[in-house]
This record gives structure tokens, sequence and C-alpha cells, in this order.
């Protein structure tokens, strides 16, 4: 559905673009709003899961009895309670949810129980006995590559990786076109450097949370917070064996997801125990479980190549990227490797990357999985030649960049796109030219995510009051509602209080996508403007009824029917109220409805500038200033457009500097806590400074793009180039701690 061209409907907005009261600030603000952990029914029980203490053991034997006969234990499930055959899509979540043959990771469930209380449940878990045979275990992801490595799913290797590579690497990847080497020949400089990033959690602060109910006659609710109930439905079906009609699940409020809640942990769990006790059965989480089993993101390690001439053009780049996704397939670095270049116009550029397997838990996406990594090793090497060459880091990009008509580094020409126009914007604002102070740096880096469509699926119903509801399929995790609700009441020509938003459960709509990708505004936006239109479509039928003319003399304008113009008759306009009114005794309700899978939803760019002073004794990064420059298309709602901004840069931020799993020499993850993984607080932050940019999205009828991803791709890099400016050192390593900074200052100081 392309963008509105035609002046009448490419009009000044009256509602898009402004900022109302969001529709849950009420609930929320008074503790009304049901999380996942809020629900609860008759006869409910508690399930709790035992967990593997061993980075990679396998389970010789599980024994049960003791904590079965405990009073008040009511199920235990282990893996043999489940198919012994299941699709081959969903055979890793099964077995990330409940071990198999083999514990993988520490913190791998291998044992569930549900119980009459929590303490009840506790202690049956330390009843039941386990017993392991301890396997070698490896958590880095170039050691895993290494010949001699413990290989975790012998014979996975998908066709794509080279015979004799080693057995954890699981596919390999690669993009790019014309010849790097010929690039490197023809640059004046060609600086090659090597980068690590460790894995970091979403930090969301609702645990994962389930309530599951089983009849019998297979009839399944389960109430989950979650980004995506239609995928947690097919899923848990599938790994349960179970028709997908025969399940029902209805998605809480989410405190916070960011791709964390994209994929399931207890849920098929907890049906599986509800089926077993014939009674519901309630699980959450404890935050040491959330940093433990649920996944972060992946680890790192890249090598980038470039080569420039002394002007400041870039003539080849390649980079080798190498990203473990835990125990199973499914790294994030497909993504990295398509995105790493994809801010530049090139002639010559290589990406290869390797899905590498460890003993670690199954990665789950983090806003724009994989680009954040990427475009912190391209955008450093970039800032190091400009600044090499004593060019301007922000004149460079511009030179670069992509703009429409590009041939991307992965493949397609992109369309009309914003990369220069948050160049420029940033050029020309006052952050690039503050004066900075003794000890400070700044630096710039920009970001690229692809966002996503789908399939989506909306029902609009005008209520008899002329009232709207409006029922969408996807939770909102980032003021969908909001959206969705200014979207409809913008094509109808209605109040923004008239309209409702609900977020409906899986039996009540047609398939829905995960909400990730940055795809809801855009896609459920996109099917909420035509529901609306179809909805205008039948209302200008009934007015046509009553008036006694042709439908297609009835136009809507201004929230109402009218006639096209003086021989369509001279009639009073009937508003929706009006037409609604008299729906009854026109043909029935009216409503609008639309199901689509969503194309066009086209790229998104950003660039962040950064100043940073550091504490020389200490090694700590201070950040002073924070500017983000982001193309959103369309702002429906700017307010969350500038959250989205701010909250991606929040997190690139403790990704940058602090955040990061640390894991013994026994593959024991060492801080499963917020004490210990540390996530930015407001006391380390400026207020984070936004400037929204609107091209237009030719894909969508608004011009809307998702706006979720892109901001937590350009920190880390902004970052490192701002300390980079600071400090006179080039971190290569993420996070960039006090002590690994100051390790790097003194080394420095010992080599002048």
């Amino acid at each position: 559905m392309a963008l509105d061209k035609n002046p009448e409907t490419a009009r000044s907005f009256k509602l898009v673009g402004t900022r109302p009261l969001r529709p849950d600030g009420i609930d929320k603000v008074t503790g009304r709003a049901r999380f996942g952990a809020d629900m609860s029914a008759p006869g409910m029980l508690v399930g709790r899961v035992l967990r593997s203490p061993h980075a990679h053991a396998r389970i010789v034997s599980i024994d049960t009895s003791r904590a079965e006969a405990l009073q008040g234990v009511k199920a235990i499930v282990t893996r043999a309670d489940f198919p012994a055959e299941v699709p081959e899509a969903v055979a890793d979540i099964l077995d990330n949810c409940m071990a198999g043959r083999t514990a993988f990771y520490d913190g791998h469930a291998v044992a569930a129980v549900a119980a009459s209380s929590a303490a009840v449940a506790r202690k049956a878990l330390k009843l039941i006995e386990v017993t392991y045979e301890i396997l070698p275990h490896v958590t880095d992801v170039d050691a895993a590559m290494r010949p001699d490595a413990p290989v975790l799913h012998p014979g996975r290797a998908d066709e794509s990786v080279p015979e004799g590579t080693p057995g954890n690497v699981i596919s390999r990847v690669q993009y790019g076109h014309g010849d790097p080497e010929t690039g490197f020949a023809e640059a004046d400089r060609v600086v090659e450097r090597s980068f690590r990033t460790a894995a970091t959690h979403q930090g969301y602060i609702e645990p994962h949370a389930c309530l599951a109910t089983m009849g019998a006659d297979g009839q399944a609710d389960l109430w989950c917070c979650t980004q995506g109930h239609y995928m947690v439905r097919g899923t848990c079906a599938a790994i349960l064996g179970i028709e997908a009609g025969q399940l029902r699940v209805t998605a809480s409020e989410i405190g916070g997801g960011f791709g964390g809640k994209t994929t399931v942990f207890l849920e098929p769990v907890a049906l599986a125990l509800a089926r077993k006790a014939g009674r519901p059965v309630k699980m959450v989480m404890s935050r040491e479980e959330v940093l433990r089993a649920s996944g972060p993101t992946a680890s790192t390690s890249i090598d980038v190549k470039i080569g420039m001439t002394k002007d400041g053009r870039i003539t080849g780049a390649a980079a080798e990227l190498r990203y473990q996704g835990g125990a199973y397939p499914g790294s994030p670095v497909e993504m990295g490797t398509m995105s790493a270049f994809a801010p530049y116009d090139l002639k010559n550029v290589r990406t290869v990357g390797w899905d590498v397997v460890t003993n670690r838990p199954k990665q789950a996406a983090y806003r724009a999985p994989g680009a954040p990594m990427a475009a912190f090793a391209v955008e450093s090497v970039v800032d190091e030649l400009a600044r090499g060459f004593g060019l301007d880091p922000l004149d460079v990009r511009l030179k670069n960049a992509a703009r429409e008509g590009t041939r991307s580094s992965y493949g397609p020409t992109f369309p009309a796109i914003g990369l220069e126009a948050t160049l420029r914007a940033a050029k020309d604002h006052p952050h690039w030219s503050a004066p900075l102070g003794e000890g400070q740096g700044r630096g710039v880096a920009c970001g690229f995510w692809f966002n996503f469509g789908g399939d989506t699926c909306v029902s609009l119903n005008v209520n008899p009051d002329g009232t709207v509801s409006l029922s969408e399929g996807n939770p909102d995790i980032g003021g969908s509602r909001a959206s969705m609700t200014m979207m409809a009441a913008e094509e109808l020509g209605i109040p923004y209080e008239q309209v409702r938003t609900v977020i409906a459960d899986t039996a009540s709509l047609g398939q829905n996508e995960v909400t990730d990708g940055s795809r809801v505004t855009f896609a459920v936006g996109l099917a909420t403007i035509e529901a609306a239109r179809a909805a205008k479509r039948v209302m200008c039928e009934r007015a046509a009824m009553v008036w006694g003319i042709d439908p297609e003399a009835v136009i809507w304008e201004d929230g109402a029917a009218k006639p096209a113009g003086p021989n369509a008759g001279k009639f009073e306009p009937m508003t929706l109220a009006d037409i609604a009114a008299i729906a009854s005794n026109t043909g029935g309700p009216i409503a609008g409805h639309h199901e689509v899978n969503a194309e066009g939803a086209g790229v998104s760019f950003g660039t962040h500038i950064v100043d940073t002073e550091i504490d020389r004794d200490t090694g700590a990064v201070k950040i002073l200033r924070y500017t983000v420059f982001q193309d959103a298309g369309c702002a429906v709602h700017p307010a969350y457009v500038e959250g989205q901004f701010q909250g991606g840069a929040v997190q690139g931020i403790g990704w940058a500097l602090n955040e990061e799993y640390i894991y013994g020499e026994d593959g024991v993850l060492q801080n499963p806590g917020f004490l210990d993984y540390r996530v930015p607080v407001a006391s380390d932050l400026p207020m984070i400074d936004t400037m929204i940019l609107e091209i237009p999205n030719p894909g969508h009828p608004y011009g809307v793009r998702g706006v979720g991803e892109t901001p937590i791709v350009p920190p880390l890099a902004a970052i490192a180039n701002s300390v980079a400016d600071a400090a006179g050192i080039r971190m290569t390593d993420l996070p960039m701690s006090p002590p690994k900074v100051l390790a790097a200052l003194q080394a420095g100081a010992a080599g002048n």
C-alpha cells in the first residue's frame, strides 16, 4: 500500500504528529494494568524449574520419586513428558525449554515441578536427583572455532560451511560486490582492526511469566508476557503435539522486551505441567533465571579492513564476523553481515559471517539483532581513517553516504532513504560545533536497520453510539495502541478519544507476526488505515441508501458522509455517529477489516553524536551530552518516537561502557543479577536530545518507517569514537569498563 501522493490524501494531518495522552497511562500508574505475573486462577499451582549447574553435561539419569512423594506436589515433568518427535522448526526451542540427553549451559532446564505453594515447589526441586556426566565446555566464540574445541552438536553444520571447518561452526554467509582487494590497492591508507563485544541482556524489568490451563478435552489457555502471542501459540502447539486452534493465548501487559520476549522459555513447560496436573499452573522466573537461562544477545569477534583515499573516499571494505548464539544455531550474524556497511555507497565490499555455537544460553533478539556489533567495528575504523587524514568524520560519512539509488552492500538498491538528511542535520546542529573541555571528546557514528512487515490482521468496529473499537494482534511494547488509535481517528475524521484500541487474543483475529523488527507502526498502521477506509466505504454506502443516490456519489470528509458534488443532490452531511445510530435499519453492524502480508517497510538510518569525559585516575567514562538524529518517515506520535530514540541510546550506553556476561573457568555465569550485571541508571546519563527527521517511506500511505531498532545501532561506535577523541586511545573490546580504559591509558603512557 503505497504512500498517498494525491494532494487531497497527502494532507496536513490533524492528529498524526500530535502528542495525545497514552491510552494505557492511567492503568499503569495506578497499578490496574495486569502484567504476566498478575493473573491468577482458581486452584492454581506454582511451577518452578530445576536447572543444570554445569556448563556442559550429559544427563545420565533423573530420579523424581522423592519429589513426587512430597505432599503438595501435583506434577513433575522432564523431557520424557514431551513428544519424542517434534517439527524441526521447534526442535531446538523444545531442547532449550527442557534439556534432552544433554544440558548445554549453566541454567539449562532439566525438570520442572508444579506444587501447591512456592515453598513446596522449591523443596521439591531439591529432592529431584540428577546424575550428570560433566563434559568439556567452551563459552568464547573464538575458542569455539578452534580445531580442538569441544563440539556441541556434531554434524549440525549446513552446506554453507566449508569442509574441514571446526564443528561448532554451523553456517557461513557472505554479501558484497566488487573486489575489496582492488579497492585497497587504490587507497592512500588501509586500516585493519579486530574487535570484540560481550554478550549483553535486554534488561527488561519484568521477568518471564505465564499462567497455563489445559482441560481434559485438550482445550488450553495461556496468559503470558510476550512480544508475540501468535508465535507462542504456534510454537507451544507444535511442541506439545496439539492443534493450534486448541490453544488460546492472551498477551498481558509487558514490562519491557526489546526482542528478548520473541521466543518461549516457560510457556511449553507450564502447559505440560497443567496438562499433567489437571490444574492451572503459574510460572515466574527469578532475575537470576532470566539472566542465566533467557536469551541475551550474541558475543562477537570481528575483523574489519577499510581502504580510504586522502580526500575521504572509501575505496574498499571487508569484514569477517564471528557471532556465538549460545548453545543452538541461529545467532544474528547474517543481519550483522548485511548491515555492517549498509550506510555507505561502496564499489568494492565484502562481508563474511560465521554462526558459532557455545555453552551459553540460546541468544534472543536484542533490538536490531546483530547490527550494533557490526556498526561498532566498521564505524570505529571509518572514524580512525578520517581522523588519520585530518578530515571531519561527518564530512567523510557524507561523502560516502548511501542515498536513493545506491546499491546496498547486501544487495538491494535503496529507495528514498534519510541517511544523508541525518548527517546534514547533525553537522548543522549546535552539538557538533560546541566547544569541548580538557579531557573531553566527541564521537559520531551511523546506524542502519532493515525494518520488517509481515502477516498482520486488524478489525475495526463502529459501535452504535458512534465510538470505534479497534482490535490489533500485536502486544503494545512501544506505543502502538496510541499510534493505531491516532491513525484510525485520523482516517475516520473523528476525535482521538472516540477510538479505543485493544490487543486481541489469538482466537479473535487472524495471524499476526511478532512485535519485532520495528514492524508494528508500519504494518499494523497500514492495516488500520485500510480497515478504516473499508469502514468508510460501508458508511458512504449507508448514507447513499438513506439519500437514495449512487454510492459513488458520496464522499467521506471531516468525519462525515457528504454528497460528492452539486449533481449528487443537496443533503446534510451524515456523521459517523449519525450513520452508526441507524446501522441496524440500513444493513446491520458496520466494520472494516484488513488482512495483509505487509511489504515495503522501508529501511531506517540514524546518526548519533556523543561527548564523553575520561577520568584518567580511574578509567571511568562519563557521558556528557548525547544527540540522536533519525529518519522516522512520519512520526505518528512524536513523544513515543523520541522515547524510542532515547531508549536505544541508553541501552547502547550500557552495552558500550558496563554491561557484559562474565563466565568463570567452569563455564558458570558469575553475574546473574542487577547488582553485578550493571545497567545504566539515571545518574549515569545526561538528557538525551533528539531530532526527528521525516523522509516519507514510499511503502506506507502516511509515510511511516519503524523507529525502534535503529537507535541502538550507533551508540557503541559513537562512544568508542568519543573516547578515542578524548583520550587518544582506540578501544576495540567492549564494554569499555573502567579497568579496561585505565589499562589502555596506562599502556599508552608507557608506550610514550
